[in-house]
């Protein structure tokens, strides 16, 4: 029996996982990185279809991304307050939006996941979302939201029960003739083939093989309000200008986010400043009677992987089949990422990787040195 290694418990690894153990007769053992994990920080809005990102093979990704959620909501049983059909609000300058209602009758021919598409006036906006202002927006009914969290916790609670072991340790890992050395806490395992996606951690992991890897790390800080309003459930999420998007969950809860933070890398300290940017840029939208600030807040921080081209990368390395890797997912993760592990999981399981449609080669991303050195 095949034994394979997946480093990095997130939403590709778990994902993964979980179709590995549907797909293939193999020993499956997860390794998962305790802390700062951009999927347990993270609460997304499924609705990619308007981007305005020139990389047509990154759309496609997203496109299908968010349409794999068809098969996965029904594969792993998830419940509405993990994944929900909410609905989504584009709020732009009333001017703009024209454009942006041709550009969605447009992309809808080849995405019917996007619903029913209206454009709305104020109040009919405020009905939809009732904390905002009386704003024009556009309304797609296939948008979607998803707890990243909660995601995890269900998924693994599923594995758990298929006796597939989750082990949260730092590792590193070697290659030795036909197999590979996975190195924890004083124990060494061997197996016949690794997934790697631990997010940013990517790059030191790969360092002492040779590789270089082009990703880095991105601070990315979402603020949490536990609110009394009823009933939110079936809020839509409110995609505003600027980086403070609105996620209302069950339970009065409401989710403002995310920064985008370069130059903290690995720091996981909550800031005052990330308060005041998210506060200041959503209050403008908010209703005059909607102060979320009134109400007890708590911080998600996590710590995103990027590349260059803020475009992600999958796949087996180029000079190694048993080795696979995947990265780069940036804030689009909960939109493409359970896809990612998916396609992941049928190469292992039917050794077919049809991946060129998503993504430029591999190699832009990672290449091999011809000395191992530090990272």
């Amino acid at each position: 029996m095949k034994k394979i290694a997946i480093i990095g418990g997130g939403i590709i690894g778990s994902t993964a996982a979980f179709y590995l153990s549907q797909l293939s007769d193999c020993q499956l053992t997860v390794f998962d990185f305790p802390q700062g994990q951009a999927t347990r920080a993270s609460a997304g809005i499924i609705a990619p279809w308007l981007s305005k990102r020139r990389n047509k093979k990154w759309y496609q990704l997203a496109k299908d991304g968010a349409h794999f959620y068809q098969k996965l909501a029904v594969d792993l049983a998830l419940p509405k307050t993990i994944f929900n059909h909410s609905g989504a609000l584009f709020v732009r300058p009333e001017e703009t939006l024209p454009d942006l209602l041709n550009l969605a009758n447009e992309r809808i021919k080849e995405a019917p996941d996007m619903g029913e598409i209206e454009l709305l006036n104020g109040s009919a906006t405020k009905k939809k979302l009732p904390l905002l202002k009386e704003m024009p927006s556009l309304y797609l009914s296939g948008g979607s939201q998803l707890d990243g969290s909660s995601y995890l916790d269900h998924v693994q609670s599923i594995l758990k029960t298929k006796h597939i072991p989750f082990v949260q340790e730092y590792v590193t890992i070697n290659k030795k003739a036909d197999s590979w050395e996975v190195q924890s806490q004083g124990q060494t395992d061997t197996f016949d083939a690794l997934l790697l996606a631990p997010g940013p951690h990517l790059k030191k992991l790969l360092a002492p093989l040779g590789y270089r890897v082009d990703i880095r790390p991105q601070k990315g800080q979402l603020l949490c309000f536990q609110t009394p309003f009823q009933p939110t459930s079936d809020w839509p999420v409110a995609m505003l200008e600027g980086e403070a998007d609105v996620i209302p969950f069950s339970n009065g809860k409401i989710l403002v986010g995310a920064t985008h933070e370069n130059d903290a890398a690995w720091d996981l300290t909550p800031t005052t400043e990330a308060y005041k940017q998210l506060t200041d840029g959503v209050a403008r939208f908010l209703d005059s009677s909607v102060s979320l600030m009134d109400y007890p807040t708590t911080y998600q921080v996590g710590t995103r992987a990027y590349t260059s081209d803020f475009a992600p990368f999958f796949g087996p390395v180029y000079d190694d089949s048993s080795l696979v890797v995947a990265s780069g997912l940036g804030s689009s993760g909960l939109t493409t990422g359970p896809y990612i592990g998916y396609l992941l999981a049928n190469y292992f399981a039917n050794q077919q990787a049809v991946f060129d449609c998503y993504q430029k080669s591999l190699t832009n991303y990672l290449s091999k040195r011809e000395r191992p050195t530090d990272c």
